[in-house]
Parts: C-alpha cells; sequence; structure tokens
C-alpha cells in the first residue's frame, strides 16, 4: 500500500521557486506528522522541513530557513514544500516521510514515499 506520494519537482533556473507535494493516505495524515528529506548524489540524506500533525508547528533546517515554507491542506490529505530562491545546491531528489511523533520531528519516521526529483540549473 502506497502512503505517501510525492510529485512537482522538476528542472528550474536559480532563483525560481517550486511547489512540491506530498499526497499521503488518510490513516498516515491525521495521525502522523509530515517531513521533507532530500539527498543529493554521493551525499546523505538530509532533513529539509516538517510539519506537525496539527500543521500548528513548523521545522526548518537552516539551509531552508527564509526560502521555503511548509503547508498542509486536510481537505486533500497533502502537504507542500514551497521553495523560493532556488539555488543550484538544492539540487536533489526530494522525498516525504511521516513520522509517528506528532510534532514536527526533524527525524525520520518509518513511512517514505518514491521521490521527486528538483534539479536548479541554467
Amino acid at each position: 500500500q502506497v502512503e505517501l506520494v510525492e510529485s512537482g519537482g522538476g528542472l528550474v533556473e536559480p532563483g525560481g521557486s517550486l511547489r512540491l507535494s506530498c499526497v499521503v493516505s488518510m490513516r498516515i495524515f491525521n495521525v502522523y506528522s509530515i517531513g521533507w528529506y532530500r539527498q543529493a548524489p554521493g551525499k546523505e540524506r538530509e532533513f529539509v522541513a516538517a510539519i506537525s500533525r496539527t500543521g500548528m508547528t513548523e521545522s526548518y533546517a537552516e539551509v531552508a530557513k527564509g526560502r521555503f515554507s511548509i503547508s498542509r491542506d486536510s481537505a486533500v490529505n497533502t502537504v507542500f514544500l514551497r521553495m523560493n530562491d532556488l539555488k543550484p545546491e538544492d539540487s536533489a531528489h526530494y522525498y516525504c516521510n511521516a513520522n509517528e511523533d506528532a510534532g514536527a520531528a526533524i527525524t525520520p519516521g518509518p513511512y517514505w514515499g518514491q521521490g521527486t526529483q528538483v534539479t536548479v540549473s541554467s
């Protein structure tokens, strides 16, 4: 059973914006906090942002603060990651993750999506 499905990645020029989406199964969405992680070739997967089950708390990695914004829409069981002022170093495969900790956890839980590729290049 697929619990998390990402979309919205693509090729964008430096300084551009993208909005990633993560559609979450209802049983996960109503109970778990959701986070975004990314992994570039040759690097470890790293935390980007997370939002609590209620949507009241958000957490961001330093590289994301001021440029990225996470949100959730309960009407469509979706978590969004809005990314502005993108840089080449933001290029990576971005993954959605569900953590049974209902707060905006900055460590991953057991559920992962397949990811969506973001490439920032001119």
